[in-house]
């Protein structure tokens, strides 16, 4: 078992911790906050070489998040760490603007790819069967810590309701009823 327990100590930044992955972050107002967190990832590098666990540099990024016009470049064992605009972390999109507009269309993509894959492939669709399936495999894909991304725009709203839409019109005995109305038959 290793232990990494020690890792933020003289770390003056802030650091999050989860399984194999690490976070750093500050906010930076000046020069010296820029300093702070390059010293700070100093830090980390004489950490990782003195406990033989080193941190992969190609798989480390810069993110600027906020209306700053910061272009600080920040380094780790003399290499520069790419800046990117969007991240996906513990299975969600997070972007510098701090929009949820990539994770909602990922969400989408991967929920409509299911919902096609149940779509075609059960033949007779029971509906505390396939209603289940929908549960099961779909949701978990536009609700995947919604808590986190949380859709607060129309737009966000009706691309996800359009998931849930075009699923109760795959159950054969509500027909011709209206979309609330199928909502309210299926429970959902």
């Amino acid at each position: 078992m290793i232990f990494i327990n020690d890792l933020d100590e003289d770390i003056d930044s802030n650091i999050l911790k989860f399984a194999d992955d690490t976070k750093i972050f500050r906010e930076i107002r000046n020069s010296t906050d820029c300093s702070q967190l390059q010293a700070d990832l100093d830090k980390f590098v004489l950490w990782s070489q003195k406990w033989q666990m080193e941190f992969n540099v190609d798989k480390c990024k810069v993110m600027h998040v906020g209306n700053t016009d910061d272009s600080s470049t920040y380094y780790m064992k003399g290499s520069e760490l790419t800046d990117v605009t969007s991240e996906k972390d513990l299975g969600v999109w997070i972007s510098a603007d701090m929009k949820c507009s990539k994770q909602r269309m990922y969400a989408f993509n991967k929920a409509t790819k299911v919902l096609g894959m149940i779509e075609s492939t059960i033949r007779f669709k029971n509906t505390r069967v396939t209603l289940s399936v929908y549960k099961t495999l779909v949701r978990s894909y536009v609700e995947y810590c919604v808590s986190v991304w949380n859709p607060h725009y129309i737009e966000d709203k009706e691309l996800i309701e359009k998931v849930q839409r075009r699923f109760t019109k795959m159950i054969n005995n509500i027909e011709g009823k209206t979309y609330e109305e199928r909502l309210d038959g299926l429970k959902l």
